[in-house]
């Protein structure tokens, strides 16, 4: 089910104009979903796929410990990478029912906090 979540999610990405870099980027142990560029912004997107009437929301799974994960890996890739862009996290959600894929896209979901 999360393949199926993450090729629905670089699918609206993609329509909306994102660029995308990567996708299930690895530093060491860490993971990063997908990372893109929105314009002139590089972003880490965490994508969480539920089935219809799941009892926590996806977005809950992208607890602070995931968070930490997530922005350890993006300061190793922006160095790597010696990007200068601003940097996001985004969370995307995918819902999969009977009707269909539902897709919300949460932009700025999180931040450092240094």
């Amino acid at each position: 089910m999360g393949s199926h979540g993450e090729e629905a999610a670089v699918h609206m990405l993609l329509e909306a104009g994102y660029t995308i870099l990567e996708r299930n980027w690895t530093f060491g142990h860490l993971e990063v979903d997908i990372i893109a560029l929105d314009g002139e912004v590089l972003v880490f997107a965490e994508v969480k796929t539920r089935s219809a009437g799941s009892l926590v929301p996806p977005q809950q799974a992208v607890n602070p410990q995931k968070q930490k994960n997530i922005i350890r890996a993006a300061n190793y890739y922006v160095i790597k990478h010696e990007y200068t862009y601003e940097v996001r996290f985004d969370i995307i959600t995918v819902i999969q029912g009977e009707k269909g894929v539902e897709i919300e896209h949460l932009k700025d979901a999180y931040a450092p906090k240094w």
